[in-house]
């Protein structure tokens, strides 16, 4: 290796190889966007146009390769300009050798995706010139500065999306409304742009309300709309179980407002987020022509809050211990097993060919004879033959038994605030403490009042309060719109029977049957809303 002699040849430069680079002349793009599309930025966006297409055409070399503008259309994001992604493909073809811009801030208002773009288009070879910054990215020495104009663009337009923010909000305030009603079934916006009520659709949307009240399920009452042949807001005899729900929880069919339900969590993201609290809300009531009455909207808050609220007889079944609401019949949430206090279920038999609907207890179906031995299998005709008779059998007052059920429901669905108390117990507890006080009397006439002084006392304090607790209840019943309405509604089936019930009707049974106990295969307890106990002997077909 020592006697080897290294040899170094130079090739020369070929100057000729530089000029040839410097004459090719570059394709030159320009991209130019506004954000808003009010009149004064419409003049900015087509000057910018003019002027890029002036300064490309009259620079000898350069070669046009396009005007690419984006018009009404926010820098903080990337995804909706279609003539910016449209000039990165034409970019990534190589197509373009430099693009124009006015400013970072009309490039783009995101750090992120204004150093993630100009370091691809850098890698490719492709410059970016910022006119008023008078930054090319070709040089190496301007991403420092780039990441500090970009991050004072985004802070500007983060700024700026605040003060909307902030203004919106003091809008809200003063009672000002934002809201669609062309995009709000039930309603358009006439010639003053005011919401009128559209009839014909209203009707619908008090159809929809009705049929929930009345027990069905939000998938039957899109199966009902869609079998009838109703179009939905867009024409079409569609309905999504999401739209129905929509409907029922839209405040703005009883005539209110509740503003920033939802908000925009940052105006980079853009992404909206459910207000549970994180912000103040705010609610306008009477705002424009109700469809529905609010007692109604009300009860059909509380009605999808109980069902959802529901528990599920099967922890096999529902390991979440949640269940869905079985709307299609009564007996699901009423039918309950006497030995172990679980739900009954609906099953289908199939015996020799035949089919048979029974009702079988839920901890018997998951566990067999563990927890419970001796629930009876109960035949769906010969149960419903069975329930009807025992409402037969107080109905024929049907007045009077009405107005039971009224007095009833009153008592059990007002309850003290703070409490768990309704007025029903409220009332139980003031008869049991009165009947004990009696007794103690009895002592004290016997055995002197220096025994029971303390209790005395203490009972006494007890029923003065309770007393007042029952003026309240009974003051706060006088004014509950949404009790009122459950119990026209519980009458008014009442008062729809016959002197005798001769066909089930799951709706009926809904407001007048509160439990059913099967005691054994020959005898079940019926409990009505007013609290009616009925020992009915179930007879055998």
């Amino acid at each position: 290796m020592s006697d080897l002699q290294r040899k170094v040849t130079v090739i020369p430069a070929k100057p000729q190889m530089l000029q040839q680079e410097a004459k090719r002349r570059l394709s030159v793009a320009a991209y130019c966007r506004v954000s808003t599309e009010e009149e004064e930025q419409q003049s900015s966006y087509e000057a910018q146009c003019a002027y890029y297409t002036d300064k490309i055409m009259t620079n000898p070399d350069w070669n046009m390769a396009g005007i690419f503008a984006d018009e009404g259309i926010s820098g903080t994001s990337t995804k909706k300009r279609d003539s910016f992604n449209r000039m990165i493909r034409k970019c990534r073809q190589k197509k373009i050798d430099l693009i124009l811009t006015k400013s970072i801030s009309r490039f783009a208002r995101n750090t992120l995706d204004c150093l993630r773009y100009v370091r691809a288009l850098k890698e490719m070879g492709i410059g970016v010139y910022f006119e008023k910054e008078n930054i090319n990215t070709l040089d190496m020495d301007t991403e420092l500065i780039l990441t500090f104009m970009g991050a004072f663009a985004q802070s500007e337009s983060e700024s700026i999306s605040a003060n909307v923010k902030w203004g919106r909000r003091q809008a809200m305030k003063s009672g000002k409304t934002f809201v669609n009603f062309n995009r709000t079934y039930g309603y358009y916006l006439d010639e003053n742009n005011q919401p009128c009520i559209d009839e014909e659709k209203a009707e619908i949307v008090r159809r929809i309300f009705a049929l929930y009240l009345t027990g069905l399920s939000l998938r039957m009452i899109k199966d009902d709309l869609e079998s009838k042949g109703i179009p939905n807001l867009a024409g079409e005899v569609k309905w999504s179980i999401s739209t129905v729900k929509a409907i029922l929880c839209n405040e703005k069919y009883c005539g209110d407002v509740l503003m920033q339900k939802t908000f925009v969590q940052d105006c980079i993201s853009k992404k909206r987020v459910q207000n549970t609290g994180q912000l103040p809300m705010y609610l306008v009531e009477n705002n424009h022509p109700a469809i529905v009455s609010r007692e109604q909207f009300g009860a059909v808050q509380a009605e999808m809050a109980r069902r959802s609220a529901a528990e599920s007889p099967s922890v096999k079944k529902a390991s979440t211990g949640r269940t869905s609401y079985a709307s299609k019949y009564a007996l699901s949430e009423r039918l309950v097993c006497g030995e172990c206090g679980t739900l009954y279920r609906r099953c289908t038999w199939s015996i020799r060919g035949q089919k048979k609907i029974v009702w079988r207890c839920v901890s018997r179906l998951d566990y067999g004879k563990r927890y419970c031995k001796e629930s009876p299998t109960m035949e769906e005709t010969v149960l419903q033959n069975a329930i009807m008779a025992a409402i037969n059998s107080v109905v024929s007052p049907k007045d009077v038994l009405a107005e039971k059920i009224a007095d009833a429901m009153q008592q059990e669905m007002i309850k003290m605030p703070g409490s768990a108390m309704t007025l029903g117990e409220v009332k139980r507890r003031l008869e049991e403490r009165e009947a004990e006080f009696t007794q103690l009397l009895t002592a004290v006439a016997n055995q002197g009042i220096d025994a029971y002084k303390e209790r005395v006392s203490a009972l006494s304090t007890e029923m003065n309060e309770l007393e007042k607790q029952q003026e309240e209840l009974a003051s706060q019943l006088r004014t509950n719109s949404r009790a009122n309405l459950r119990l026209h509604r519980a009458v008014n089936a009442m008062e729809q029977l016959d002197h005798h019930m001769t066909q089930w009707d799951e709706n009926t049974i809904r407001q007048v049957i509160h439990t059913v106990k099967v005691i054994s295969a020959e005898r079940i307890k019926v409990i009505l809303t007013d609290g009616t106990e009925i020992d009915q002997e179930v007879r055998k077909q």
